[in-house]
């Protein structure tokens, strides 16, 4: 019995641990800060615009038929960005090849870009005119905001100052020559 006593020990450890675990991931039914059922990207719009049902039948179809060719254009470019890469460790490889498939990937990006932007010309033809200008408002609002959160906030650093540079051979930069 006292050589085994470490062991039993230890046994009851695991018991205790895998009953706190299973009661903590089985047994408790609250739901705590679980996020709402995510709903379709095109869900706000509807919402927001007050589509009424014929609308948001013409809004699904249009949908489906957007997503699908952002899909097939999304797939064409992951087969470029492929080839591209693919020759990373080819010794053959040369820069006009790498400029032509990169100048396609740039015309596919645009692609997508001009495909977004005929779908919410088809969108905004769905609306009304009081939609209309609601969706106007959605579109520039979303415009701005999605500019404001790329790069860097205006305005430099809090409180204006830079941080303190390394100094001497344990910092990253050597000391300013003064």
């Amino acid at each position: 019995m006292q050589k085994n006593l470490p062991l039993y020990i230890l046994l009851l450890f695991l018991i205790v641990v895998n009953a706190f675990f299973l009661y903590n991931y089985l047994g408790s039914n609250e739901k705590v800060d679980q996020p709402e059922a995510r709903k379709p990207p095109g869900a706000f719009l509807v919402k927001e615009l007050g589509f009424d049902d014929t609308q948001k039948e013409e809004f699904r179809v249009l949908t489906r038929t957007h997503r699908r060719t952002m899909r097939g254009i999304s797939d064409e470019i992951r087969v470029l960005k492929d080839e591209l890469f693919s020759g990373l460790s080819d010794a053959t490889l040369d820069a006009a090849n790498t400029d032509s498939i990169a100048a396609l990937i740039g015309k596919k990006e645009a692609a997508k870009d001009l495909e977004v932007l005929r779908h919410f010309k088809q969108v905004q033809k769905l609306c009304n005119t009081k939609q209309k200008e609601k969706f106007s408002k959605i579109i520039n609002d979303a415009l701005r905001r999605g500019g404001r959160e790329q790069g860097p906030p205006r305005g430099g650093r809090p409180n204006g100052d830079r941080p303190p540079r390394p100094d001497g051979p344990r910092g990253d930069r050597p000391p300013p020559n003064h």
